[in-house]
């Protein structure tokens, strides 16, 4: 495909979630000259701004200091309620989207259609059987766009780090293209936003070869084994994933394996929580870092998010349970 005009946006908005990919599109538009002063990184709070249930609970500091040390406004969204929320729903409708924006607070939606939930995001390709994606990024992503005048009668690029390497399924995904929010055509309210995946074609190799380049420390999931930063307690877990989450976070561990008893419906198809992980070992990493695990389960950053004496996490091209 042909080169973007980055300098033809008005704004460039870079969906971070802290993971390796993310960043890799972060640093990649700012190798080829992306203008910092129209860009913002966005970052969807996948607890809701609420206690950790599903999330690392520094994954939105490390964002945020990622943010400042480029020197590029972070603003956060989120389902209010969070994720928990969500599962949690019963005769109510799906939660409203915050979003924080460069004049405040916004909120929408919350007053759909009454539903149920009371169970765990199933592990599917499908987002409506996988809501979890859909409730907590996608849409509210989606919401943030619509709701903000200042993307009317304007151009926005919307980017984030998929790749193709990861799943069949991304494989398929488009590089460059209208964003879902795109209204360009509209006669009443003009919303001129493309979607770009910069990253797309990327192997691994070369995602950690960028992060490298920069310095940028990889968030501290990585550092402990895990090779991919989702949720910490996501849907796709394998079994050694839940063996680390349990001995790391006992409590919230239990308290998933709890929730699984009261909806009758466990989490993973084939067994619960406790005897998934009982067929996992925690990672070698975890175990000799305990300082890290600490970070790790920190609501704060501390120190720096770039070094010059980078090095590879012990994650690094090991296994990706996540998403497809």
């Amino acid at each position: 495909m042909e080169r973007i005009e980055l300098t033809s946006y008005d704004r460039i908005i870079v969906a971070c979630s802290g993971g390796k990919d993310s960043l890799a599109a972060l640093l990649h538009l700012l190798e080829c000259g992306a203008p910092v002063e129209r860009m913002e990184l966005w970052h969807h709070d996948v607890d809701g701004q609420g206690p950790s249930f599903m999330d690392w609970p520094s994954t939105t500091p490390y964002v945020h200091a990622v943010a400042k040390h480029f020197e590029i406004p972070c603003y956060l969204s989120w389902r209010e309620g969070g994720l928990k929320g969500e599962i949690l729903r019963d005769g109510v409708p799906t939660a409203a989207v915050l979003c924080e924006t460069p004049t405040g607070l916004v909120r929408r939606g919350g007053a759909g259609p009454v539903g149920t939930r009371l169970r765990f995001p199933q592990v599917s390709a499908s987002l409506s059987t996988r809501y979890c994606s859909a409730t907590a990024k996608i849409d509210v992503a989606d919401m943030a766009l619509r709701g903000q005048d200042r993307f009317l009668g304007s151009r926005t690029l919307f980017v984030t780090g998929e790749r193709a390497e990861e799943s069949p399924n991304r494989s398929r995904y488009a590089v460059f293209g209208p964003h879902r929010t795109d209204t360009r055509d509209s006669q009443r309210r003009r919303r001129h936003v493309d979607h770009y995946r910069p990253v797309h074609a990327w192997s691994e190799a070369e995602i950690w070869a960028i992060l490298q380049r920069y310095g940028v420390i990889p968030a501290l999931p990585y550092q402990l084994g895990f090779g991919r930063l989702s949720c910490a307690l996501c849907v796709f877990m394998s079994v050694d994933q839940a063996a680390t989450l349990r001995h790391i976070m006992p409590e919230r561990f239990a308290a998933l394996a709890s929730l699984e008893r009261q909806f009758g419906c466990t989490m993973k198809r084939e067994c619960d929580l406790n005897q998934y992980a009982d067929r996992g070992t925690v990672y070698t990493a975890t175990l000799a870092r305990p300082d890290l695990v600490a970070r790790a389960l920190d609501h704060q950053w501390h120190g720096p998010v770039v070094t010059s004496r980078w090095r590879m996490p012990a994650g690094a091209f090991g296994e990706s349970a996540g998403p497809g």
